[in-house]
């Protein structure tokens, strides 16, 4: 798997899979600074290099997506070499997802929402979703380069939570992180990616001029986060129904 690697661990709490580098940064990034502070191993998985892209070459964002891992604190970040704006759900692809999987065993997985404006992000919710699967069965043969790799790639492992950030979608969230006191360095890990979201002619009319980026995702944050009674939040769904150990414990207010 060629692309850039940010430290090298054996198995992470939490693994985000999106289709492009600063997808992350952009949708769950306040949250993986907070699991990191809690002591959680977190880890992010990019499919694509970022090659059909209007600004930067792949090369750039593969630096950037290195200096964003740093702020975010993940201890490894890989990018797969899907085709950028032409991911498809194939079993080669759901492949290359399993062997991630079965090497960082995660017990949680972040995925894009299922409906999205870019194609790519709606197939890797499908795409990550069924890879997830596909990486339990101990009959699946992951192919060569697992095998040689050591055991450890070949083992069957499924994770136990999925859940999908849903920030640029028109849903109601299942729950929201609060982000609260990371929200500057979240926002230093997007603005790493200045070949995207610097002042520049190329693109000039698609992306949001960089003075206002700020103003535009700190105004998304709050909004998430008013919902939840903090000042920042990143809003996630599930699809399953959630679990009440104890009633006096929920957390957010009513009235």
């Amino acid at each position: 798997m060629a692309a850039e690697r940010a430290g090298e661990i054996s198995a992470v709490d939490i693994l985000a899979i999106a289709a492009h580098r600063d997808d992350i940064e952009q949708t769950c990034g306040g949250t993986l600074l907070r699991m990191a502070s809690r002591g959680l191993r977190t880890a992010v998985l990019d499919l694509t290099q970022g090659e059909a892209g209007t600004r930067g070459s792949a090369e750039e964002r593969a630096q950037e997506a290195a200096d964003a891992a740093r702020l975010l604190g993940v201890g490894w970040r890989h990018a797969l070499d899907l085709p950028d704006g032409a991911i498809e759900n194939t079993l080669a692809n759901r492949i290359k997802i399993v062997r991630v999987l079965r090497e960082l065993r995660p017990r949680v997985v972040i995925l894009p929402y299922w409906q999205a404006r870019h194609p790519d992000h709606a197939i890797v919710a499908t795409l990550g979703y069924e890879a997830c699967f596909l990486s339990g069965l101990a009959k699946l043969d992951v192919g060569a380069e697992s095998r040689e790799a050591g055991a450890l790639l070949v083992k069957p492992h499924r994770p136990f939570k999925i859940v999908y950030a849903s920030l640029y979608a028109d849903v109601r969230p299942s729950f929201i992180v609060d982000i609260t006191p990371f929200i500057e360095q979240r926002h230093a890990a997007l603005m790493a990616y200045r070949s995207q979201y610097a002042n520049q002619q190329q693109g000039s009319g698609l992306f949001v001029p960089e003075e206002e980026i700020r103003e535009r995702t700190f105004a998304e944050a709050r909004h998430y986060g008013l919902l939840a009674g903090v000042k920042f939040g990143e809003p996630f769904v599930q699809k399953e129904v959630s679990l009440v150990d104890d009633l006096a414990l929920i957390p957010v207010q009513s009235i």
